[in-house]
């Protein structure tokens, strides 16, 4: 007899949410639990998703939910916005492979999402069922998705969670996307053990890194993991630990003859660990697949890419599909890594052996975030400083740090160093308080809470920023992202300590 799963920290049955009954429950996360309810009005099925991200929040006895200590208070808070955006996100499309929000509702210190209840079961419950499914199969799951987020996209947002639990195919058949975690990137600007909530296998590297570039090649990315597991019937390897070796390319070749060539190295192509050397779109990826395009597994030419720190990106600068040759085929073993600045490999080592640090202590140590603090003032103008067209110091992010190749740059800059004469722990807790300033000043100014600040937004609050938007601006998408913000911050910093 199987085992019934007992959710802890659910409501209790039976209990009436508004117009709804809640009945069973369907599922649970590191951010919320969903609910199958039942509509008293209109007499059918909903499920409800209800916002509870377990390592900020607690039940308390009367069934509201809560902060766990005062110190999550502004954490929790700012993550059930997202979780507001979210459900107005969703609710904006009527798309039959993305599910529909109905009615979202505030309760018991809490925010819910009303959703369409369709039976049937997620991709994951399908290939333990039925593992390998034929390529027809996984084609037929696919082509509808790709048009579900490609329409994401348009819209100018990323998912940045698909996997196969994020993937239910309903009885009536025809699958849907899942689960956009809106809240779940916001809060990890906020606190930035949260950003190493990640789904080894279908979290691509750039979303391990705090300064990663992410775009719909990052969703590409992970519906290649997803197809992986349901070719090879193991999850992929995690994108850090391709770093060192990569077992990809091998896998795949293993699987030729029951699978066709090209679909295996269209696979191949979205698992490209460099997020240059993948599609940088769905349709691209979609001609691929169809055999329209042949794959190249060559490192594709840089485009300026956005760095998103929410969920919404600007889907004007997105990189445009190009067409691609083929001009090497699925290879048996990983194909040579192309030569990089060392201080690069550096950079991404050390930040890799970072975060699985922060993984492997996550239960022993985590931040929180302070109350709200007063602005700190931007760093007057140095005097004698060399004048610019707006007679300003100009602050000189280095290009190796913003991601943006610039036209006056001969070649990449050097990270700047870190400090070393001061004990290590005491220089990583002044980091963490830079870290928290930052972050309370942005919030203060953001005043519609969408996650950038404009230049109204900045004016009359930072002078340097107001007239040195441009440069601050690293990524060219006329706002300021809270990766920009700090960094400018940091650099302030380093300047202050050096004088």
């Amino acid at each position: 007899m199987p085992e019934t799963t007992t959710y802890r920290n659910a409501l209790a049955l039976d209990l009436m949410l508004l117009e709804y009954r809640l009945e069973s429950v369907l599922g649970a996360g590191g951010f919320g639990i969903t609910y199958l309810g039942w509509d008293a009005n209109l007499e059918k099925h909903v499920a409800i998703k209800e916002y509870f991200p377990a390592d900020l929040a607690v039940r308390a006895l009367d069934g509201s939910v809560v902060p766990v200590a005062t110190d999550h208070e502004l954490n929790y808070k700012w993550g059930l916005e997202r979780f507001i955006q979210e459900a107005r996100t969703l609710a904006k499309f009527s798309h039959p492979h993305i599910v529909r929000v109905n009615r979202y509702f505030e309760a018991r210190g809490t925010g819910y999402m009303v959703m369409d209840y369709q039976k049937g079961e997620s991709f994951n419950q399908m290939l333990k069922r039925a593992p390998q499914p034929e390529e027809s199969k996984l084609r037929s799951i696919l082509m509808p998705l790709l048009d579900g987020l490609a329409a994401v996209h348009e819209a100018g947002f990323l998912h940045r969670d698909i996997k196969p639990s994020n993937i239910f195919i309903r009885e009536a058949g025809g699958p849907v996307l899942l689960d956009f975690g809106a809240s779940r990137l916001v809060i990890g600007e906020v606190n930035e053990h949260l950003t190493a909530m990640v789904t080894p296998g279908y979290t691509p590297l750039e979303q391990y890194l705090s300064e990663g570039r992410e775009g719909p090649w990052s969703d590409v990315y992970a519906l290649g993991g997803v197809l992986y597991r349901a070719i090879i019937n193991e999850n992929p390897p995690n994108a850090v630990t391709r770093l060192k070796g990569d077992t990809v390319p091998e896998q795949l070749a293993a699987a030729r003859g029951r699978v066709s060539d090209a679909f295996l190295q269209a696979v191949e192509w979205a698992l490209a660990v460099e997020e240059k050397q993948r599609p940088q779109s769905v349709p691209e990826w979609r001609r691929a697949l169809t055999g329209e395009a042949a794959v190249s597994l060559r490192a594709a030419a840089a485009t300026p890419a956005m760095v998103a720190p929410t969920v919404p990106i600007n889907a004007a600068t997105a990189p445009q599909a190009q067409p691609v040759e083929r001009t090497q085929p699925l290879a048996k073993s990983p194909a040579p890594r192309s030569k990089r600045p060392h201080w690069r490999w550096a950079a991404v080592a050390a930040a890799a052996f970072l975060v699985v640090a922060a993984i492997g202590s996550w239960n022993k140590q985590r931040s929180t975030v302070k109350g709200a603090q007063a602005p700190a003032a931007d760093a007057p103008a140095k005097p004698g400083a060399q004048p610019s067209p707006v007679e300003a110091p100009k602050p000189a992010l280095p290009a190796a740090e913003t991601g943006v190749a610039r036209s006056d740059d001969a070649a990449p800059a050097r990270p700047p160093r870190e400090r070393t004469d001061r004990p290590g722990d005491e220089q990583r807790a002044g980091m963490e308080e830079l870290k928290r300033k930052a972050a309370t000043e942005f919030r203060s100014a953001d005043r519609d809470g969408n996650g950038y600040l404009t230049r109204d937004e900045v004016r009359g609050r930072f002078p340097l920023i107001e007239r040195e938007f441009n440069r601050v601006d690293a990524d060219r998408d006329g706002r300021i992202s809270p990766q920009e913000f700090f960094r400018l911050r940091r650099w302030q910093a380093q300047q202050r300590a050096q004088k």
